[in-house]
């Protein structure tokens, strides 16, 4: 991808929370590869060979736009960072509830992986 250097894993998992119930999750559009291009691997990161999973919590609202973020659990500031930003440049298909738009829930975990 962008660097041979890094490998990312991006999967989602949907948190069954009564007020973000839904049919169907948010997808981002381009699916996963439009996350992994957003990611850029911190130069800071890598020169400290730092390695490890980032856990964002996104709150994706009924028009796919990235409302908020969390990290959950983070490996250093800065891949912290990179990781929020990739999910916040990324546009998704909304969760749907009863075939209508709604808000959802995701937990995205971004694997930062030295080779």
């Amino acid at each position: 991808m962008k660097s041979a250097l890094f490998s990312l894993l991006l999967f989602f998992c949907v948190l069954g929370f009564n007020s973000f119930a839904q049919d169907k999750q948010p997808e981002p559009i381009g699916g996963v590869e439009a996350i992994l291009k957003n990611v850029v691997y911190p130069q800071s990161a890598k020169e400290a060979n730092i390695q490890g999973k980032v856990l964002i919590k996104a709150i994706i609202d009924e028009k796919g736009n990235v409302a908020e973020t969390e990290v959950i659990n983070g490996i250093q500031k800065d891949c912290d960072q990179a990781a929020v930003n990739a999910i916040k440049k990324t546009k998704f298909t909304p969760a749907t509830k009863d075939g209508k738009p709604v808000k959802a829930e995701v937990v995205i975990p971004i694997m930062f992986k030295l080779s």
